[in-house]
């Protein structure tokens, strides 16, 4: 192949996929061995697609992508670049085959050079004052970090004193410090029959048992809440209320206000995990706005924000279990990262966190009109602002068979298993559609999905190997 005037070409490698899809995943090689380097220049792209005989759309198209993974940059009038502000994403493999993982709940990543500029400038921020960050801090986040949780949660409609909020390394950790605190071993607590797996996990770890309630379009029964709390006498009833995992399902304002009802009545306290709720523009006010004596209110950053953002804020309902759960949170995990709590803060502060917020809900849109354009509507279960949704099986399709099959395609899914609590598994699979994958990588995988689904189970899987 003849030689680029900008001393790059892209290598090609026959047979993998979409050729700007090749050319983009050329670049990222090329990064990362060394053979292109940080703001080298790459050839205008219609001088490439003259050098390699491809029209102009596939190199534009080529280019957009490589722009999306921050792997490139354009500036107009100047040309195009090589970023050396991202790490470069290597096309991912198991065994030669590329891979789409779809099984990582994990917002889209935002591909908007303003929204990493900004991002960029926050880090710097930080970095000029990481001296006094280096050293250890409050135990449950500093004054400035408190108040700006109590800011962000202000766009949930929750007023927050700051005395009442801790900042914690992500939700997880505020899961842990409220099970440890209060749910001693042999504690029931009552969730949904298809829940979180980070709570099943918690849960076998520390002893608690979970009692799955059932859930209709609305959410959870509170019939059967009630009905469980004067069987089990639970400590707690956990909740993802909004766009829930794995189901995508909101639980409605009126069950919402019967929930808590129920709860006042046993003496029952509520854990609200809101990791989505901050997704949906015009969603129900949280539990804890109507019920704030008695919910534990955990928002964490990374579904929202971002991944590695481990950063979650904590409410609890008065200062006794503010003060019970900051000792639990010294003795487990001391402290909030002092550098990722200030980064936290000053997104929070400087807008960029709102600005990421509304890239993953417009890139999360976008991406469910594709499911919805190539998926039977009657076989899923989603909702616009989320970033999963839950497919239901066809008959003679087992979860974890149909799992086994999107594996044998190089494609990562969940089956329900893996959040079932009390009841028979259903069969279905959580699949999602956000993380480092890209749209035309979303569609390969939907495609796949709906060949499958059109098969009985044994061809489908004899096809695929």
């Amino acid at each position: 192949m003849t030689k680029s005037s900008f001393g790059w070409t892209p290598k090609l490698k026959k047979g993998s996929g979409p050729v700007y899809l090749m050319i983009a995943n050329a670049i990222a090689e090329d990064i990362a061995i060394g053979r292109l380097s940080a703001e080298q220049r790459l050839p205008p792209q219609r001088k490439l697609g003259l050098l390699l005989g491809l029209d102009y759309t596939t190199i534009a198209r080529a280019y957009t992508e490589a722009g999306r993974r921050g792997l490139i940059y354009s500036v107009v009038g100047r040309g195009t670049f090589v970023s050396g502000r991202r790490r470069p994403q290597v096309p991912r493999c198991v065994d030669g085959k590329s891979t789409i993982d779809l099984s990582m709940n994990m917002p889209p990543e935002p591909g908007s050079p303003e929204l990493r500029n900004l991002m960029q400038s926050g880090l710097a921020h930080v970095g000029m004052h990481v001296h006094d960050l280096m050293r250890y801090q409050n135990f449950c986040g500093s004054v400035e970090d408190r108040i700006a949780g109590v800011l962000w949660l202000r766009r949930r409609g929750l007023m927050i004193d700051p005395d009442r909020l801790l900042v914690l390394p992500g939700a997880q950790c505020a899961l842990l410090a409220i099970l440890t605190t209060f749910a001693r071993p042999g504690a029931v607590v009552c969730c949904e029959e298809l829940t979180y797996p980070g709570l099943r996990a918690l849960a076998a770890h520390l002893g608690v048992r979970l009692v799955g309630l059932p859930m209709d379009g609305e959410g959870i029964d509170a019939l059967a809440f009630a009905a469980a709390c004067a069987q089990y006498a639970p400590v707690a009833l956990y909740c993802n209320p909004t766009l829930q995992n794995p189901t995508t399902i909101t639980i409605s304002m009126t069950r919402r206000r019967a929930l808590v009802d129920v709860a006042r009545n046993y003496g029952v306290a509520i854990i609200e995990d809101d990791a989505y709720g901050f997704l949906q523009k015009d969603g129900p006010a949280p539990l804890a706005k109507f019920g704030a004596d008695i919910t534990f209110y955990i928002a964490g950053l990374a579904k929202c924000v971002g991944a590695g953002l481990r950063v979650a804020y904590l409410v609890a309902p008065d200062a006794s279990a503010t003060a019970k759960l900051a000792t639990t949170v010294r003795a487990t995990t001391v402290m909030v990262s002092p550098v990722t709590a200030a980064l936290a803060t000053r997104w929070i502060r400087d807008g960029t966190a709102d600005m990421a917020l509304n890239e993953i809900r417009k890139e999360s849109n976008a991406r469910q009109k594709i499911v919805a354009r190539l998926l039977p509507a009657a076989c899923f279960d989603s909702a616009t602002d989320a970033f999963h949704f839950w497919l239901r099986l066809p008959e003679g399709w087992t979860s974890t068979l149909f799992a086994t099959r999107m594996t044998s395609s190089g494609i990562g899914v969940v089956a329900s298993s893996a959040f079932n609590v009390s009841r028979e598994a259903p069969q279905a699979v959580r699949v999602c559609i956000g993380g480092i994958a890209s749209r035309s990588e979303i569609e390969q995988a939907l495609a796949e999905i709906v060949k499958a689904l059109q098969q009985p189970p044994l061809l489908a899987l004899s096809s695929s190997l």
